[in-house]
Formats: C-alpha cells, sequence, structure tokens
C-alpha cells in the first residue's frame, strides 16, 4: 500500500513514519510537510534514504501541490497529523492556525474525494472536548463527551473532526478520527512540556512552571500511540471517533519534578510564571472503545516511558541543540540542496 503522512517531519508523525517503514517494508510511506518552524528533516534523517519511504515537501492547504502528490503517487490511505498544535502560539496568532488546521484539512479530503482512497484518518486531540474539574478524578472524556474547545487551536481541530465527519456523511468518504492525551517521547520539540524541561535543565536554565503547575494531563508515550492509529487504519470501524489515552495522568509540576530528579538536578530550578489565558485544568481520557473493539492499551508505564525519553534527549544532543540555535532549518538545503 501506499500510506501518506502529512506533518511527517513533526514530532507524533515522525515517530510514525520511523514505526511504519520499520514495520511494514513492503508499503510506501509518503510523508508530506510544509517545513514550518516545528517541521525538522534530522528527525526524518535515519528513514530519509530507506527504499519505502518519501519524502515531499509540501503544504496540506496548497492544493494544486497536493493533487499533484496523489496523482503521481495513487495513495491507498491518508493519515493526517499535520497541524499547527502549540496552544501559546495559537493565542498570538489565531489566523495560521485557522489555515493549516481547517483550509488543509478541506483540500486533504477534496484529494481523497477527487482521487480515491480506502481510507483517511485525521489525528486530533482531547483538547476538543475542553478540560475536566480537579476535584471530580473519576470523570473522564469519552467519544460522546461534547465539544467545549478552550483555545483557538483546540478550536482549529474540532473544526477539522466536524468537517471530516460532515465529509464522511455527505461524500460516504471512509474516514476515521482518533483523540488523544498529551504524547512524549523522543523528537519531541523544545518547546513543549517535557522537551523544554530537559533543554532547560541540561543548559542550567530555570524550568517555567504555570500558575501553581497543578493542571493534569494524561501521559501517552508516543509509540503506543502510533501502534493505535496503525490498528483503527485497518481495523478501525469507518465512520468512528475513538479515544486514545495513556492512563497516566499527572500534574504539570509532578513532570516537572519527575524530570529533574532523573537528571539528578535541584527543584530550586523551577520558576512558577503567570498562568496562561484560559488555561485547562485537566485532561483525562477513557480508552474503554479502542479497547474493546480492537485490542489496544497503552504498553508503556509512564515511569518506564519518562526515563527512556530522558534518556534519548542525553544520547540525541546535536538534535535539540541544533533546534534551539536554529540551525536545524538548514538541514534541508545542506543534506538534498544539491541533488537536483
Amino acid at each position: 500500500m501506499n500510506i501518506i503522512v502529512t506533518g511527517g517531519a513533526g514530532f507524533i508523525g515522525g515517530n510514525f513514519c520511523h514505526y511504519m517503514t520499520k514495520k511494514y517494508p513492503e508499503d510506501t510511506i509518503l510523508c508530506i510537510d510544509k517545513l514550518t518552524y516545528a517541521g525538522n528533516l534530522e528527525t526524518l534523517a535515519p528513514i530519509m534514504d530507506k527504499p519505502n519511504f518519501k519524502f515531499f515537501q509540501a503544504d496540506i492547504a496548497d492544493r494544486e501541490a497536493i493533487y499533484k502528490i496523489f496523482q503521481e503517487e495513487k495513495p491507498d490511505i491518508v493519515v493526517n497529523f499535520a497541524a499547527e498544535s502549540h496552544v501559546d502560539r495559537s493565542i498570538t496568532d489565531p489566523e495560521v492556525f485557522l489555515r493549516t488546521n481547517i483550509i488543509g484539512t478541506s483540500v486533504m479530503l477534496d484529494a481523497c474525494r477527487e482521487y480515491g482512497i480506502t481510507r483517511y484518518h485525521q489525528v486530533s486531540t482531547d483538547e476538543v472536548y475542553g478540560d475536566l474539574p480537579l476535584d471530580r478524578p473519576d470523570l473522564f472524556f469519552t467519544e460522546d463527551t461534547p465539544i467545549h474547545t478552550s483555545s483557538p487551536y483546540s478550536a482549529s481541530k474540532a473544526s477539522a473532526d466536524l468537517l471530516v465527519q460532515a465529509y464522511a456523511r455527505t461524500y460516504k468518504l471512509p474516514c476515521t478520527i482518533s483523540r488523544c492525551s498529551n504524547n512524549y517521547g523522543p523528537y519531541h520539540f523544545p518547546e513543549k512540556l517535557i522537551p523544554l524541561i530537559i533543554s532547560n535543565v541540561l543548559n542550567d536554565k530555570k524550568v517555567p512552571v504555570y500558575g501553581k503547575g497543578e493542571n493534569v494531563r494524561d501521559w501517552l508515550y508516543v509509540e503506543d500511540h502510533c501502534i493505535a492509529i496503525d490498528l483503527i487504519i485497518r481495523k478501525g470501524t469507518v465512520g468512528e471517533v475513538y479515544n486514545i489515552g495513556g492512563h497516566n495522568e499527572k500534574t504539570n509540576l509532578e513532570v516537572v519534578k519527575t524530570v529533574l530528579d532523573k537528571l539528578g538536578k535541584s527543584e530550586e530550578l523551577i520558576s512558577y510564571v503567570s498562568d496562561r489565558p484560559g488555561h485547562d485544568r485537566r485532561y483525562a481520557i477513557d480508552p474503554a472503545k479502542i479497547h474493546k473493539e480492537l485490542g489496544w492499551l497503552p504498553e508503556t508505564t509512564f515511569e518506564t516511558g519518562i526515563q527512556k525519553t530522558v534518556d534519548w534527549y542525553l544520547d540525541n544532543r546535536t538534535w535539540w541543540e541544533n533546534i534551539i540555535s536554529g540551525e536545524y532549518k538548514n538541514y534541508y538545503e545542506k543534506m538534498y540542496g544539491n541533488r537536483g
């Protein structure tokens, strides 16, 4: 099969490309990425020359470019990871989120209608559900939880989900959607919480914590997420939404203290800063549906996953140091600029 993976030079999409090229050498992974600030070709360097992997630099909102790829490569499956995803950036500049997350999704759906696919999968987020109260640990997001967004980012993702469902109903496009909790693991862009902690601590810089650090997130190791999506695109029911959760709820402060402990650093590096506007209090996913229908459960505990993550960042300092310095943006030109 030919499988398009959009946003494949990003964090989760990049890990998915690694996972799929290794597990399915008979399939061809067609990676599309615009290479915005968070797209990093160094993430794909280990698989760039594999015979079952192709990279295309393109914007999913560019209809002409996307249609050309579909026409030439004839994909069977599309997995759409491509998205602007940083909440703080969406608060300061919402428009770019609308273009990529909504218009880009519509272009991908139209291409699927025009050229035909066996499955379109939309990678969404638990943030479309809003948040849960801190004093009700018995409450969880299910697939039937109403959408109730808090930021321009989550609103744009919810809009994309609704568009996917509309195409499934109106045009009978074979679609599925997954909504995941917070991912962590290798190749995570250093502006996000866990890699930010690691990179700051290793440079003896303060670690910023919003408010009192009481906000709770459900942490999912990225490889577990990749396994879940692989199951959905092959065995999931068309038209369905699947929640993917890690069963690893932690406050932001607990996460920070855990990483500091793993690195042998003092909690004096913690710096409490003003809270984010509209900051969601708690995310927690009930993954009972995907477990019942597809047999999926997360395999990685937070203790195991965070150790693997810390070890990866220690072993791959060049990767994240290049991002911090801005050098990663020159990688494509250095590696491929003279290949004509």
